[in-house]
């Protein structure tokens, strides 16, 4: 049998990391032995998961308080995240916001603010990361994007189109860097127990049995089984996986709902 390989020790800025999806998966990646930089708006949240990352596992780790929409603030904080990592090889962009409200109700600021988090930053943070990128070997970049890319859901277009396209961007993205030994790959998590989904697990007193009838696994995703997803894909034993969306949704989008 052999032994799983961690994959580069290189350095991983992580989205959206105060909260959810992007806590876990940095968290994980410090516990293999990965310097993490923890992004978020909420900055005091920020420095708390690097904090932890840092005294639970020994990495270097760095807390950084920025709003991804505000693509001038980029250098700064990728200078920051080197500084206190020695490398970037690795991104994750888990920074979210859903924007509800269908098509007939869509107020445009609501459509450039979701389109702004999950998909402008998305482009703009990965090009702004490629001399980092094809600098060290083994570099990758996953993207969470959503089972929402996948299957409708006439409450959220923004959020689905926003998800969508950061699935075509990981393929582009995917082709053009693969030269250059950069791999892009997406994650689509399913119902996850986060702060994102509780309001609308909260709605109503039979909702979370309601979601959990849905998955043919019966029960909710943790943000763990989406962080150790974005783990393996960032890792060396993902080497030959690239452009690709890895669904993880507990058999939700194979199965009649």
């Amino acid at each position: 049998m052999t032994t799983s390989r961690t994959g580069p020790d290189t350095g991983v800025v992580v989205t959206g990391a105060g909260s959810g999806i992007g806590r876990s998966t940095l968290l994980a990646l410090a516990e293999v032995g990965r310097p993490v930089a923890a992004w978020d708006v909420n900055g005091d949240a920020a420095h708390a998961v690097a904090d932890e990352a840092r005294s639970r596992f020994g990495v270097g780790a760095v807390g950084v308080g920025i709003d991804v929409r505000d693509t001038p603030a980029f250098d700064r904080s990728i200078a920051a995240s080197r500084s206190a990592m020695g490398s970037v090889g690795g991104l994750v962009h888990a920074a979210g916001i859903v924007g509800a409200g269908p098509i007939d109700a869509l107020d445009e600021s609501t459509w450039d603010a979701v389109l702004a988090v999950h998909l402008r930053a998305a482009a703009l943070l990965i090009r702004a990361l490629v001399p980092d990128l094809v600098s060290v070997s083994g570099s990758a970049v996953v993207l969470v994007a959503s089972i929402e890319a996948l299957i409708s859901n006439e409450r959220i277009p923004a959020y689905s189109a926003a998800k969508a396209g950061m699935l075509g961007l990981a393929r582009a993205s995917a082709a053009r860097l693969g030269p250059q030994g950069v791999r892009v790959n997406s994650v689509c998590p399913g119902f996850i127990d986060t702060p994102m989904l509780r309001p609308a697990l909260e709605r109503e007193p039979e909702a979370r049995a309601i979601y959990e009838r849905r998955v043919p696994l019966r029960r909710l995703g943790r943000p763990e089984d989406i962080a150790y997803a974005a783990r393996f894909l960032l890792s060396d034993d993902a080497a030959y996986i690239t452009a690709a969306e890895l669904v993880v949704d507990g058999g939700v989008t194979r199965t009649a709902f």
